[in-house]
């Protein structure tokens, strides 16, 4: 097991990304999206998860979160199982044209690791950056907000609705957000 990018301080905020094995392309799809969303208010609800910045892209997730009950490890770790329980659901009971060939990568992923089961959705690691200042929070969030600029789904980043851009734009998100002070809109 990897040593690096682990959330070491559980009360501190951190950059994570969250990627699908083999960087399958599922999020194309909004019903596997929307899973993401409402698990992710879900945690916020009841789990004391407190988003700063967000981005789902098609085969990974980029996040800016805290845990306000000093258990990011916990809350991120409960957020893959239930997420890849309910997106493998999906596929199966659902009208996946891709469905074989998914089932069949995430299978494969499974066999390679002892503490799976059928199979791997997501990869074991986070990629947890601490947030350590206010400039590199800044340029995270930047960084996150521009993905879907850079993959030419949107010209602007408040344009793609699956972000937090929108929040710090000064509209409403799909995710509440704790934005921090500093409101902005592509002009």
């Amino acid at each position: 097991m990897s040593t690096g990018y682990q959330i070491v301080d559980q009360e501190r905020p951190y950059y994570l990304t969250i990627q699908v094995v083999e960087w399958v392309d599922i999020f194309t799809r909004r019903n596997y999206r929307d899973i993401i969303v409402d698990s992710l208010n879900y945690c916020i609800k009841n789990k004391q998860l407190l988003v700063y910045g967000y981005v789902i892209m098609s085969n990974h997730v980029h996040l800016i979160a805290q845990s306000n009950k000093g258990d990011l490890s916990g809350t991120i770790r409960d957020f893959k199982s239930f997420t890849s329980k309910e997106i493998l659901k999906a596929i199966e009971e659902g009208n996946e044209s891709r469905n074989k060939w998914m089932l069949s990568v995430f299978k494969n992923a499974a066999m390679k690791h002892k503490r799976n089961s059928d199979y791997q959705l997501w990869t074991h690691e986070n990629h947890a950056l601490e947030i350590f200042s206010y400039n590199f929070f800044e340029n995270k969030l930047d960084y996150m907000h521009a993905n879907p600029v850079r993959a030419g789904l949107v010209e602007k980043p408040e344009e793609y609705i699956y972000s937090s851009a929108k929040n710090y734009a000064g509209e409403n998100g799909l995710i509440p957000v704790e934005t921090i002070d500093r409101v902005w809109k592509t002009v």
